[in-house]
């Protein structure tokens, strides 16, 4: 049996601790957003009222951030993925916000991260070709006020990419 998490869980104000039932609900719509509530209700051994009622309430609690289609970026022409290492030449706010508002602005970067080590940023950018990627470093990224230097890692074999959330252990 696997040894209990000692982490204390992060509930909204007003909101009680997640049950069972809460995290399959959780784990299955993070598998199909699409699920019909009847079908849910089924799968989680309740009616359908009850269900939605806590689905409900899921979202109002703000686990649910949302729901969204997960196209295939090859098909659309996308086929190129990187990441991008940026180190800034200052780390004041002020450099920090300019950056966001930048990064913010420019659908091909898809993901953005301020991380603690070596650089400051990871970008998660998907792009046409090599043209493209060339394009966006060039035009927006490297041109940055502030940005002293880039690292690219592109992308030879995406081996899992999931936007599912490991479900904690209550």
């Amino acid at each position: 049996m696997a040894p209990k998490s000692t982490a204390p869980q992060h509930n909204p104000p007003g909101s009680r601790p997640l049950d069972r039932i809460d995290r399959k609900l959780l784990v299955r719509l993070q598998q199909d957003g699409r699920i019909p509530v009847s079908q849910l209700a089924r799968e989680v051994n309740l009616t359908v009222t009850p269900t939605l009622e806590r689905v409900r309430r899921l979202e109002a609690g703000g686990y649910i951030d949302g729901y969204f289609a997960r196209l295939n970026a090859r098909k659309l022409g996308l086929g190129l993925l990187a990441y991008v290492e940026v180190s800034l030449d200052r780390t004041t706010p002020e450099a920090f916000d300019h950056f966001k508002e930048i990064v913010r602005a420019h659908d091909e970067i898809m993901e953005c991260h301020m991380v603690a080590g070596g650089f400051d940023y990871l970008l998660k950018v998907r792009v046409r070709d090599m043209e493209a990627y060339r394009n966006l470093l060039g035009d927006t990224i490297a041109s940055v006020r502030g940005v002293q230097q880039t690292h690219t890692y592109f992308v030879m074999e995406e081996v899992k990419s999931t936007h599912a959330i490991m479900m904690p252990e209550a």
